[in-house]
């Protein structure tokens, strides 16, 4: 074999075992550098999928990393901490809710519809395949004050938008239609939430439907802004 080899050189050609393999990835290699957006995005959904099936306290940054296929340091250079990894999760989830909500409010100038679109939309939030309400409403930080304070702000942006909508429609006083819109919020948030136990035995836009019949007829009942 050795002599053939030589062989081979000698006429100018390389025998194909003595040619290097080329370097194959494995699952558990690191991951290939990428822009800084992106590897963060990577790293949020690496996160999320260990936050929400261990918990917060039950995380491990070693596990996130290596969900993420990176390196802790790399991890690290982005996220300092487990708690800003969360807090960053946090922020990016409620600003979609936010979104949606706002979204949906927007939507239509017909507040019947305008309540129909907004329960729909926070339902299907509820739903979502990536269990990203665990993150917000679930959370096992949920007492601590950067977190409540975080869906404070959510919870006080999405009822001033549902009591604008009131106060312009109607002629009850601003404290009033806050009062409704925070309300009407709740409702949102507790019934979605209970209807995600039923495992799907209730369908969503039923489900949905049910409640915004129910908030539609006490709003409704409200006297018109003349």
């Amino acid at each position: 074999m050795v002599h053939e080899a030589r062989a081979d050189r000698a006429s100018g050609g390389e025998p194909a075992a003595l040619e290097p393999a080329a370097p194959q990835r494995t699952a558990g290699q690191r991951s290939a550098r990428l822009p800084r957006d992106e590897r963060r995005a990577q790293l949020l959904a690496a996160a999320q999928e260990v936050f929400v099936a261990n918990g917060y306290h039950g995380a491990a940054m070693d596990e996130i990393a290596e969900t993420a296929h990176v390196s802790k340091p790399v991890l690290y250079q982005h996220f300092p901490s487990k708690r800003e990894l969360y807090l960053a999760l946090l922020d990016s989830h409620l600003a979609s809710l936010t979104d949606l909500m706002l979204g949906a409010l927007s939507s239509t100038d017909d507040n019947d519809e305008r309540v129909q679109a907004v329960m729909r939309a926070y339902y299907r939030f509820i739903a979502s395949d990536d269990q990203a309400h665990r993150l917000v409403f679930e959370s096992d930080l949920i007492n601590d004050p950067d977190v409540s304070s975080r869906l404070e702000t959510f919870n006080k942006t999405f009822a001033d938008a549902v009591a604008r909508v009131i106060a312009e429609d109607t002629k009850l006083p601003h404290l009033e239609a806050q009062l409704l819109g925070r309300g009407l919020a709740g409702m949102a948030q507790v019934s979605a939430r209970y209807w995600l136990e039923t495992d799907g035995n209730l369908d969503l836009d039923v489900a949905s439907d049910l409640i915004y019949r129910l908030a539609w007829r006490g709003i409704s009942r409200f006297p018109k802004e003349s």
